[in-house]
């Protein structure tokens, strides 16, 4: 039985890889490098010459708050693409089973907390992200309608806010936990007494380690077979201002925190219901704190 890792390059992406060769199960990892997935016909080529049995479905256009609330249309038109490349030539070369990677982003913005599964499309969502979030909910729409029109056993899942090796730590483009890291660390060698993060600091999150992530995954695709998305996370929040001081202390920085609150803060809260996962038999191992002390290290070995 053969795997095909979609986008294996990346932050999720690499994490399932390792998981996959730690447990044994052979497998094709795959970035825009190999294939462009924008690229209808080269998709289905692609698909057609390898027919692996599974996919997993982790390439995606990803970016924080000031990326996507920059570029909608690329987040919005190219993800569409992306994933409905890859998910009909699934289809077309008889994938028998296939994980789709959504987003947390995709439940409204002013959700009732801890956010159920049945939650989604109840509400607005929300604005600086809401290109990516429409495509991402496009991605589960049409793994449910190739679900009902050709039974097929095929599921969506939902990772909380992932971090972790393999990370984007650009300052402008990435998401909140390895921008923090990066401008942390900076900040230390500069000799800086102080450092401006963006916003207020207190909408609340909710962060996932990506090798738990990746076990999650392998758990969903032995055991999980619905038409719902399944969310995967830790169940645990907690504010910005709260996570900067945890990156301060283990990067050492000592110096005062400013806050720029012209910068937007996104949805004010976002924690996941995670009891259909757990009822799978799967929990995260990796706290925050630990998770924060191997990032850490992570980036000073490797950026």
């Amino acid at each position: 039985m053969t795997i095909l890792v979609a986008g294996a390059t990346g932050l999720a992406g690499s994490a399932i890889v390792r998981e996959l060769t730690r447990i044994g199960r052979p497998f094709v990892g795959i970035s825009s490098k190999d294939v462009d997935l924008l690229d209808r016909d080269a998709t289905f080529n692609y698909l057609n010459k390898l027919k692996p049995n599974t996919i997993i479905d982790a390439a995606a256009r990803v970016g924080g708050i000031s990326a996507n609330n920059s570029y909608p249309v690329e987040f919005l038109s190219e993800n569409i693409r992306i994933q409905t490349n890859l998910i009909d030539a699934a289809h077309s070369t008889k994938v028998e089973k296939f994980v789709f990677l959504a987003s947390s982003c995709i439940y409204p913005k002013n959700c009732p907390q801890p956010i159920k599964e049945e939650y989604v499309l109840t509400g607005a969502l929300e604005s600086t992200n809401s290109a990516y979030s429409i495509a991402k909910l496009a991605g589960i729409e049409l793994i449910k309608a190739y679900r009902k029109e050709f039974d097929h056993k095929w599921i969506s899942v939902v990772p909380t806010n992932l971090y972790g090796p393999n990370d984007n730590f650009d300052l402008e483009n990435s998401h909140v936990f390895p921008a923090l890291i990066r401008k942390f660390i900076e900040t230390k060698k500069s000799k800086a007494n102080s450092i401006d993060l963006w916003g207020t600091g207190k909408p609340r999150r909710e962060f996932l380690h990506v090798d738990d992530l990746a076990k999650a995954i392998i758990v969903c695709l032995d055991n999980y077979d619905a038409d719902q998305q399944i969310n995967i996370g830790t169940g645990i929040d907690l504010t910005i201002a709260e996570l900067a001081e945890k990156m301060a202390k283990n990067t050492g920085f000592t110096g005062r925190i400013n806050w720029d609150m012209a910068r937007k803060d996104g949805t004010p809260q976002k924690v996941l219901d995670i009891q259909k996962i757990t009822n799978l038999g799967w929990k995260p191992t990796i706290n925050l704190d630990q998770g924060i002390k191997l990032t850490v290290e992570w980036y000073l070995e490797n950026k």
